[in-house]
């Protein structure tokens, strides 16, 4: 485990009911997303989130009729999902194992999550996502846009949390050789301070679902 990596899961860890109470309402384009993802899936569809956080996304999918597994890798907000009564895994997408017992997932939602994995580690994560999602099953992501690394302070969390940025030519290529298709990469996407953002939607393999 790196140290960027567990300064980043204590910072999470120790506020982490501040930044569930403080999470703003989900972006238009957020829930465009979501109910595009629910539309092609249908009810009952299968969708694995990594980085559930305080649980926002997850009930506003479970909300269009998908069944989410909600994970997280920083323990404190597994607990408080859990003091909600509702089931959640404390997993890291880069080491643990992300089968499930009912199979193959229909889709990956990785909202705003992916950017903490360092550069070198990402493609890993990738592969890992897409070995355990069906043929023609989608991944949706964001993650900030940008060059290089870097440390940073705001919001409701008090120490600082380690992210990476991407191009989207390079994380395109990554996606690619991690076994996604049908690739889209929306540059430009504005933040909530004035940051840009990248969103992806992939498909695994080159059958549509």
């Amino acid at each position: 485990m790196s140290d960027t990596r567990d300064e980043t899961v204590r910072a999470y860890d120790l506020d982490a009911v501040a930044y569930a109470e403080a999470s703003p309402p989900a972006p238009a384009s957020v829930r465009a997303d979501m109910a595009a993802l629910a539309d092609r899936l249908g009810p009952g569809a299968r969708v694995l989130e990594i980085g559930s956080g305080g649980g926002r996304d997850a009930r506003l999918l479970e909300g269009l009729g998908l069944r989410v597994r909600r994970t997280d890798v920083t323990p404190a907000f597994v607990a408080l999902l859990r003091e909600q009564g509702l089931a959640a895994d404390l997993l890291d997408p880069l080491v643990d194992d992300l089968s499930s017992p009912e199979g193959s997932y229909d889709a990956v939602w990785a909202n705003a999550s992916l950017l903490h994995v360092a550069r070198a580690d990402l493609p890993t994560v990738l592969s890992r996502l897409a070995a355990v999602t069906r043929e023609g099953g989608v991944l949706r992501a964001s993650l900030k846009e940008g060059d290089g690394e870097g440390w940073s302070t705001h919001g409701s969390i008090s120490r600082a949390r380690h992210f990476t940025y991407w191009r989207a030519d390079a994380l395109a290529d990554a996606l690619a050789s991690a076994g996604w298709s049908d690739l889209e990469v929306r540059s430009g996407v504005p933040g909530s301070r004035g940051e840009a953002w990248l969103e992806v939607s992939a498909v695994r393999g080159s059958m549509l679902g």
